[in-house]
């Protein structure tokens, strides 16, 4: 019988998704699931997004721009403007989702056994693209104690080596909600320019800073011009997860003309959701202040109902809508398992994300999931509950 590649044998599961044939099963069976596994959120989706692509009078779906529509780009320069970032529609490339431009990302900065040092736990996906493209990841260890902030530099530099090319940092974290400060990115900054490495910034969840804090944007720092590389997308900043629109943006010219080869490679990104996602950035900034206060007041409701909870140690996000939660447990994927499996209150259970995938080190995490406060409060209420009654039983 043929053989499939190593490397296919190699690329991780998705932590989010590997259990759902189980929810699946669960279902079929008249359960109720409570998603608490996936990014998906429940806000809608802004109305003008939805109506741009309605009122459009399409007679050929043609293929657009590889770099995406130049209309689109330019838009987009705005929305960085209104940042206070300057970039030019030539320093954006649009992709298929955030996915595919930090794919681009690692293929057009690395090279087969190079090496990028991304501090954990991590969006988990980083590890799947670095495996496709032949890349280490360099894991340098943040801690639920410390609320998952920046490791010290010394520990970056200890890391450093001549195979190193990059590194890379999720803001706000996915799956921490962890939210670097000024200082931090600062301290980044003059780390990437000191040993000339690549600073790659996951940005997705830039509208979502919570409690007065300011997101601080690799873009705006001085000097980083050559080093700094953007990944964006609208799928969490609009609930806009289904268009798969995402970008990549950078300064630095000859990264760009060397992303924009593996872009031509998949011709190019689609057409409604480009016309979606461009009238998207049209969404008025009363939008965001009403789904922050939402998304504050759900994290405060989860954060609270865990801490009740004998045993659970739990990190208090600062942006984002995720959170760490380490359970008094030994294995989270057997938990998370049984509890799809096994575990109902009143025909109801909850899936979670056994944060072990969100680690490149090896039985690092094994009793932490990740839980998206990205349902109603009084659905995350009623999860904690059954959260707790479960461990219990669990435990025995």
């Amino acid at each position: 019988m043929p053989k499939v590649s190593q490397k296919g044998g190699s690329m991780p599961q998705s932590p989010i998704r590997k259990l759902v044939p189980f929810a699946e099963e669960a279902k079929k069976n008249g359960a109720t699931v409570i998603h608490l596994n996936i990014g998906q959120p429940d806000i809608k989706t802004p109305q003008l997004a939805l109506d741009a692509v309605k009122n459009t009078n399409l007679e050929v779906l043609e293929y657009s721009r590889t770099e995406g529509s130049e209309n689109f780009r330019q838009k987009i320069a705005g929305y960085y403007a209104q940042h206070d970032i300057r970039v030019s529609a030539q320093d954006i490339m649009v992709t298929t989702g955030g996915s595919e431009a930090l794919a681009f990302a690692m293929g057009s900065i690395a090279d087969a056994d190079d090496e990028v040092i991304i501090p954990e736990p991590f969006y988990a996906n980083y590890n799947g693209f670095a495996t496709a493209n032949g890349i280490k990841v360099v894991p340098v260890v943040s801690k639920l104690e410390d609320n998952f902030a920046l490791p010290p530099i010394a520990a970056f530099e200890e890391l450093i080596g001549e195979r190193t090319r990059a590194i890379l940092i999720c803001n706000p974290g996915n799956p921490t909600g962890y939210l670097y400060t000024r200082e931090e990115i600062k301290k980044l900054a003059a780390l990437a320019l000191k040993h000339d490495l690549f600073l790659i910034a996951d940005e997705v969840y830039r509208e979502f800073a919570y409690d007065g804090r300011e997101h601080c944007s690799i873009l705006k720092e001085e000097g980083l011009e050559e080093h700094a590389i953007v990944v964006d997308s609208v799928s969490k900043r609009y609930s806009m997860c289904g268009a798969r629109i995402g970008y990549l943006v950078s300064r630095n010219r000859e990264f760009m003309a060397t992303a924009i080869k593996f872009a031509q490679a998949r011709l190019s990104p689609p057409t409604y959701a480009q016309i979606a996602a461009e009238a998207a950035l049209d969404t008025p900034q009363h939008y965001f202040e009403e789904v922050k206060e939402e998304y504050v007041a759900r994290r405060d409701l989860l954060v609270a109902e865990l801490e009740k909870i004998q045993g659970v140690q739990v990190a208090r996000p600062q942006g984002a809508f995720y959170c760490i939660a380490a359970l008094p447990i030994e294995d989270a994927d057997d938990f998370a398992q049984w509890l799809l499996e096994d575990f109902r209150v009143n025909n109801e259970t909850v899936m979670v994300a056994p944060a072990g995938g969100f680690y490149a080190t090896p039985n690092m995490g094994k009793n932490q999931i990740r839980i998206a406060y990205v349902l109603d409060r009084e659905r995350l209420k009623r999860a904690v509950h059954i959260l707790k009654l479960a461990l219990t039983t669990y435990i025995g």
